[in-house]
């Protein structure tokens, strides 16, 4: 892909893996031009167990947006997610050395650079460092510090960290897969260049993603992220309750779930029915779909107050932005509805902003991550690895990069 305005995403999901191509002219206008997704064969919770499978999926879904686009894809914006991720926030402090006392890129970086410090097990490696605000002598919620005169810089930094082992074999397939990596992203992040805008981030605004067997919250205040976490349930939970509490089979439970399920029992009329096959398939029952949602509503309340949890660790006083809900899991008829009353705060259905085109057949939530990869790789220049597999090093490139960015 030797255009510059052209960039490739890979969102590897819990249930589907998705690349999209995208393209931006001279106006800074934003085009899907390709596409291609394939079954998540070989993942489990956003982690490769099975390398053959994952190359694979990874493979078609990534051959099928080459060849819709027109283009070789030999390097992508790849998302990451999991159980594996996780974030804390660290402060960090330098004294400013030149004799005039302005404050230069360069301080920028080493006050990012002494955040970045903190003591981290060996098997987890940071991928992001992301400045929150910095203080100049004492001054607090500056954005931007360059040209300010003073003698001590702090920086108040938000960091994302993965497991090594699972960064390394994702990279891997990746690698099998002749494939180069522009940039590694936080999935949660990359769905705030899709979904929100500059004004929402100010405000403070809860992204909540409602994947097939994760669901990743990301809390945005004060025009930064303030707080990011992964709750181990999903929409296959649901799914998995239905198949057992109507004794069907799972896939017959997820046809179900997206035809007839909902939210909130108040959505569907009691006299409605269904039809259910056994899990043998040698007869059918015929039920009420309130049975239905009396199975699928008690889990999505479990999901929802698991998010409700993780906000209020980010110690936000007010969000006036509300809680955007996006992924699969969201379709629901009610979801928005019972989220409002598990939040108590306005709730809305996501939905993708700053591309001007995108096929009719991806305009779902359940694309909106792969959507934030192409804007991220678009508004960012590449950092590549130069060395076959060394995640680590890969890792301190990147920080490098972020830090240049402030």
């Amino acid at each position: 892909m030797a255009d510059e305005h052209l960039v490739a995403a890979l969102d590897i999901g819990t249930t589907k893996i998705c690349a999209l191509v995208g393209e931006m002219d001279k106006e800074g206008r934003v085009y899907i031009v390709g596409h291609g997704t394939a079954p998540a064969e070989g993942l489990r919770r956003g982690v490769v167990v099975d390398m053959e499978k994952t190359v694979r999926s990874i493979t078609k879904a990534v051959g099928d947006a080459g060849m819709v686009s027109g283009t070789e894809v030999d390097c992508v914006t790849v998302g990451i997610a999991g159980e594996h991720i996780r974030s804390i926030n660290s402060h960090g402090v330098i004294a400013v050395n030149r004799s005039d006392n302005e404050i230069t890129d360069s301080d920028v970086r080493k006050a990012i650079e002494a955040a970045r410090a903190v003591a981290i097990p060996v098997d987890r490696d940071i991928i992001h460092v992301i400045p929150q605000e910095f203080a100049v002598d004492d001054q607090p919620g500056i954005k931007d510090p360059i040209g300010m005169s003073g003698v001590r810089l702090e920086v108040e930094a938000h960091i994302v960290t993965a497991s090594v082992t699972t960064a390394r074999t994702l990279y891997r397939a990746l690698e099998r897969c002749q494939l180069e990596v522009d940039h590694i992203v936080l999935e949660s992040l990359a769905l705030s260049e899709s979904l929100l805008t500059a004004d929402e981030i100010e405000a403070g605004v809860v992204v909540v993603d409602i994947g097939g067997d994760l669901t990743n919250i990301s809390v945005f205040f004060d025009g930064a992220v303030r707080h990011t976490a992964v709750v181990s349930l999903g929409s296959r939970n649901i799914t998995n309750d239905i198949a057992i509490g109507l004794r069907t089979t799972v896939d017959r439970a997820e046809t179900l779930k997206l035809t007839s399920g909902a939210a909130l029992r108040s959505h569907v009329n009691a006299n409605d029915m269904i039809v259910v096959p056994t899990a043998g398939g040698t007869q059918e029952k015929e039920i009420s779909r309130t049975v239905l949602t009396s199975i699928i509503e008690p889990r999505m309340e479990e999901i929802l107050s698991l998010a409700v949890r993780e906000i209020r660790k980010a110690n936000a006083d007010a969000l006036t932005g509300g809680v955007v809900l996006t992924g699969g899991g969201v379709l629901l008829p009610g979801t928005t509805e019972l989220a409002e009353q598990m939040f108590d705060m306005p709730v809305r259905a996501g939905q993708v902003t700053n591309i001007d085109h995108i096929p009719d057949d991806m305009m779902s939530l359940r694309f909106a991550t792969a959507c934030g990869l192409v804007l991220y790789g678009l508004h960012n220049e590449p950092v590549r690895n130069l060395g076959a597999g060394k995640v680590r090093g890969f890792m301190k490139k990147f920080e490098k990069w972020i830090s240049k960015q402030f």
